[in-house]
């Protein structure tokens, strides 16, 4: 018997680890998020993923960085 799940499972595989952050699986896959092994299976801890999607900046924060592409046309906020 199979349980629908209300909240998400603390390991997670890479498909339905960005489905939680919001983005491509071919994003997480160029992001530094750790992934922990279990046997063959590499998983990602869902408290590694918060401690990411926490630690980006809001638009407009001073020390958000600036996109090479809105620089070069002059789009980057001061």
């Amino acid at each position: 018997m199979s349980h629908a799940l209300n909240y998400p499972p603390l390991l997670m595989p890479a498909p339905d680890a960005a489905h939680y952050l919001g983005i491509s699986p071919t994003t997480l896959r160029g992001l530094n998020i750790p992934r922990k092994m279990l046997g063959a299976k590499r998983l990602f801890d869902k408290r590694d993923l918060d401690a990411f999607a926490n630690d980006l900046p809001y638009e407009g924060d001073k020390q958000e960085k600036v996109n090479s592409c809105d620089a070069a046309f002059g789009m980057a906020s001061d």
